[in-house]
């Protein structure tokens, strides 16, 4: 069982032709609305790849009996949710140009709830975007902790941030991430990385580098045709994760979450073309080679 832990959101996509500078306005060309938010995007990609998994998260009361709930049991994904009342489901609104950068403004909403939530006591968890003072209290609480601080690595302090990483296991972040983990903990990226047993750092359409055992490994990119890059961070771990707990190597499991990452970012919209196992495993074969059957669990 895989436990994930943070937003789960509505995603209202919007293409603009350049994103405006300060006190200027853009058009928008195409705008369109999907189930997302990191931690249920990164729950969905697990299941469908077969694996169970455990999201917790804060609701409204708008979420029960929507077509998000449905399709989240339809996929499989146990629900451990703290349901606010007259609260909305967090809201993210995403504004991408024609370059593939990306913006995003986010309503909280029902997930101010985590603050005084109760955190659970886990045997494997994953740690999305969420309030930090709840992520620290999950990561001191939990057995085996992997941690991706998000967009939301701007709310760490100091002291949450040594917190955390001082409970982390396997840590993921963005080229950006990194730089902002650094500066708040006011250490170099090589001192980041030799706080935790393994880092994994993505670069986009450039890759990704894992860092563990005292060794570099760069994994490339799988080339596909890009229709949108929102959730690919999160589709990447979905893979790793549900590659890890089947017993595959650190370096598989990137590689596997590369492929997995590709298949989203096709299609606009987190949730929309996300892989099953056989089909993950059918593209992975022309860039990395055969994907060997490892016994389930054997790595967890």
């Amino acid at each position: 069982m895989i436990h994930v832990v943070g937003h789960t959101a509505v995603d209202h996509i919007s293409k603009v032709s350049r994103l405006p500078e300060k006190n200027c306005s853009t058009h928008i060309t195409d705008r369109q609305i999907y189930f997302g938010g990191g931690a249920a995007n990164i729950a969905a990609g697990i299941a469908m790849l077969g694996e169970t998994v455990t999201l917790h998260s804060c609701v409204g009361s708008d979420f029960k009996g929507s077509e998000y709930d449905h399709w989240m049991t339809k996929l499989g994904v146990h629900q451990q949710f703290v349901v606010v009342p007259d609260a909305h489901t967090p809201t993210a609104f995403m504004f991408t140009d024609e370059a593939g950068t990306q913006m995003t403004f986010f309503e909280w909403g029902a997930s101010r709830a985590f603050r005084d939530a109760e955190a659970p006591a886990l045997p494997l968890v994953h740690m999305a975007t969420a309030d930090p003072e709840f992520n620290c209290r999950v990561a001191e609480k939990s057995e085996f902790v992997s941690f991706d601080p998000g967009q939301d690595v701007f709310l760490y302090n100091k002291e949450l941030l040594e917190s955390i990483i001082s409970n982390t296991d396997i840590l993921f972040a963005n080229q950006h991430e990194v730089k902002q983990m650094c500066a708040t903990l006011e250490i170099t990226r090589e001192e980041l990385i030799g706080r935790v047993n393994m880092a994994i750092f993505t670069m986009s359409g450039d890759g990704s580098t894992l860092y563990t055992s005292g060794h570099e490994h760069f994994i490339p990119a799988v080339p596909v045709t890009l229709a949108d890059p929102t959730g690919a961070g999160d589709s990447y771990r979905a893979g790793f994760l549900s590659a890890y707990v089947r017993g595959y190597s650190p370096l598989t499991c990137c590689r596997i979450g590369t492929v997995t990452a590709s298949f989203v970012v096709e299609h606009v919209g987190c949730q929309t073309h996300l892989p099953d196992w056989q089909a993950m495993q059918s593209r992975y074969l022309k860039p990395f080679g055969t994907l060997e059957n490892l016994k389930k669990g054997a790595g967890a």
